[in-house]
């Protein structure tokens, strides 16, 4: 039986097991003014992704911002984001290592597509050789080797969704936020790129909530499908 990646979090938690790896939503709920838009508690465990559904303004793209750490002081929230035990609630965005992928690529046009990965690549990474050599390594992981000097304006859609990819996980996050970020591409390209991302979470066991509309995307993903356009919570079973 496929395990599932999003279980209900216990009540008192006790020594440090694997189900404290991975991403954990614990007793989140997100308001606006007297309306609630979601409650969610749970844990995406590493390599798994949890897609959330629900129409315009359910709180679908509210909780990504909770979780990276920009949400609007519009909404109030309460509960705690926690990656492989670490609370990230009060951390700033910089300091959760949490990565985004949207519908638009967001490619700096001004540099080139190396340049793009080399600006998301960790600090820690020092000598230039090395850096390039890590985003070489990144773009070759992608099926875009000898791309590091193409301009971003003369790339295909496909193309600039796996730049867009390879700097998301240039950048080592330890969780993955996917806003909708195959919508835009034509129904061949989508099915390619959707399982280059899936195939990438599961190999590098990255944690990782998917928003879409689209059920494909969800069978694509895998994981546990959540849908917030009732209510907007959910305690799962």
């Amino acid at each position: 039986m496929k395990r599932d990646p999003f279980v209900p979090m216990p009540e008192t938690p006790t020594t440090e097991t694997a189900e404290d790896h991975g991403l954990v939503l614990s007793k989140v709920e997100i308001s606006r003014g007297p309306r609630r838009l979601l409650a969610i508690d749970g844990r995406v465990a590493p390599g798994q992704t949890l897609t959330v559904m629900g129409p315009s303004g359910s709180g679908k793209s509210t909780l990504f911002a909770f979780i990276a750490g920009f949400l609007d002081p519009a909404f109030e929230a309460s509960g705690a984001v926690l990656l492989d035990g670490r609370e990230l609630t009060r951390l700033p965005p910089e300091q959760r290592h949490v990565g985004l992928l949207f519908q638009e690529a967001l490619l700096f046009p001004h540099m080139s597509v190396g340049e793009n990965l080399l600006f998301a690549l960790p600090a820690r990474l020092k000598g230039r050789k090395a850096r390039h050599a890590a985003v070489e390594a990144m773009l070759a992981e992608v099926g875009l080797a000898d791309h590091f000097h193409r301009d971003p304006a003369t790339l295909s859609g496909g193309q600039a969704a796996r730049v867009a990819l390879a700097r998301t996980l240039v950048a080592e996050p330890r969780a993955l936020l996917l806003d909708e970020p195959f919508s835009r591409l034509d129904q061949e390209l989508r099915a390619t790129v959707r399982d280059l991302v899936f195939t990438r979470i599961r190999q590098r066991e990255i944690p990782a909530v998917l928003v879409t509309h689209d059920p494909a995307d969800a069978e694509a993903a895998g994981g546990e499908v959540i849908d917030i356009g009732e209510g907007g919570s959910r305690d799962t079973q």
